[in-house]
């Protein structure tokens, strides 16, 4: 068969597809991982060099002969080796590939075990500056270029007679030089794209174990913020009560208190009622829902009034809000003696009272501003008399700020015409029943606010 400069191309390029196959395969196993990491045990590199040799041996096996030069991509072998494992599987590699070439015979036998020895060596010296870590694909490939080149000049100048010095350049060099810059590049984008995939798993293993420390961390948060919310009410005779707090997140903003006075300075025939919603979500209003809860429960031990307790609060909230946050809140104190419900409307929702007997619906407006706004601001104080069967409902704007899959929102109307039809209902099921009716009416919707309220019965 006539050879030409084609048909070396098209046998070395034959002979690196299968090598590349087998590459590939080599690439997935623990010991080329092991080389990758830089950290070569010495079970992986005998197993490393021997792999880089049997490829070296494959390159040799090529059947077209030039006056007594091989086509060969025998190289090859040592050459990855060297680049990716270091000098020792590089020359390992280059001495298995060499040795077998020299006991083909011919006048290149010498200069080929010697160049694919050196191979190894250049490989390797690579490999150790550029600190055991893979060198750019543009780098591997002139890497090969120089190396093959340097093998070839060796051969033309100690074994090639100059009449037959083109025709090996022709047939045997230029073919050789190719097709191993081609193969050192697949091998290198192969390399790249393999370290990229490990690199991208692993930053999926480290955040998905982030996310998982988070979610561990939000739920702990939770827990704790659970904690300061009451597990049980107290109980005031002539009254019923229950209260419920639905987050949006793990964690929310809004908090709800019944404080009872039995054991401060105060009538012990009072009980004093909060409700608040931090603004914001997540995190920073649930501190700041600890803060401000904390804050009025002990101050509201100070102070007979909810004035003077929710102007005091404030002072001392404002002055450690250091992030623009602010809390809406009513506090009122029920005496079950007289029924009077004297309270503080700092900026939230006005709780909606309905009178059974009349079937009429009060509010208990605005009285100041939201709490944690300004160090000075005022309170005003209000009252209202409550009678027998009235109910009142103190709730955070998520319950009448819901809102359905055509934006549509729950709102007071809807609220208040809920608490009418179901007037005869105990508090415990009202506040559940409520918060039902809410979830049902915004549907597909996800919840956008936390939900929190209080009913109160007055027998």
């Amino acid at each position: 068969m006539e050879t030409n400069i084609f048909e070396s191309l098209k046998l070395l390029f034959q002979m690196m597809a299968v090598i590349f196959l087998f590459a590939y395969l080599f690439t997935r196993s623990r010991f080329f991982k092991e080389a990758i990491s830089g950290e070569i045990s010495k079970q992986s590199k005998a197993i490393l060099i021997l792999f880089f040799g049997l490829v070296s041996i494959y390159g040799t096996l090529g059947n077209i002969q030039v006056q007594g030069a091989v086509l060969n991509v025998r190289d090859l072998g040592p050459l990855i080796g060297g680049l990716t494992c270091g000098p020792v599987v590089g020359i390992g590699a280059g001495i298995i590939g060499g040795l077998l070439r020299y006991t083909q015979g011919g006048p290149y036998m010498y200069v080929c075990l010697c160049g694919s020895i050196i191979a190894g060596i250049l490989g390797g010296i690579l490999y150790l500056a550029n600190k055991k870590q893979l060198v750019s694909t543009p780098i591997a490939v002139t890497y090969a270029v120089l190396v093959e080149s340097l093998h070839s000049l060796i051969a033309l100048i100690f074994a090639t007679p100059p009449d037959q010095a083109m025709t090996i350049i022709t047939l045997i060099i230029i073919p050789m030089i190719i097709i191993n810059a081609i193969g050192m590049g697949i091998f290198s984008m192969m390399m790249h794209n393999l370290l990229g995939e490990w690199k991208t798993r692993k930053e999926k293993i480290l955040l998905e174990t982030e996310i998982a420390k988070k979610d561990a961390e939000m739920q702990i948060a939770a827990k704790i913020q659970q904690s300061f919310l009451p597990d049980v009410l107290p109980e005031m005779s002539g009254f019923k009560m229950a209260a419920k707090s639905c987050p949006a997140k793990e964690v929310g903003g809004d908090f709800f208190d019944v404080i009872p006075f039995q054991v401060i300075p105060l009538s012990q025939s009072s009980l004093g009622i909060m409700i608040a919603d931090v603004s914001g979500k997540g995190i920073p209003a649930a501190l700041f829902m600890a803060l401000s809860r904390i804050v009025v429960r002990v101050v509201a031990g100070w102070f007979g009034e909810p004035a003077q307790t929710i102007s005091y609060a404030n002072t001392i909230i404002e002055g450690n809000s250091k992030t623009g946050i602010f809390v809406t809140l009513f506090y009122g104190i029920i005496d079950k003696e007289t029924k009077v419900f004297r309270y503080v409307n700092a900026g939230h929702n006005p709780p909606i009272v309905y009178r059974s007997i009349t079937k009429e619906f009060f509010t208990l407006p605005l009285t100041g501003m939201a709490v944690g706004v300004m160090s000075d601001a005022s309170y005003e104080q209000d009252k209202i008399t409550l009678q027998s069967g009235d109910i009142i409902i103190l709730y955070t704007d998520g319950v009448t700020e819901a809102i359905n899959e055509t934006d549509e929102m729950y709102d007071e109307r809807r609220l208040k015409e809920y608490i009418q039809s179901h007037a005869e209902m105990e508090p415990r099921m009202l506040v559940e029943t409520i918060i039902n009716e809410v979830n049902t009416f915004a549907g597909e919707q996800p919840q956008f606010d936390d939900i929190t309220l209080i009913a109160i019965k007055v027998e």
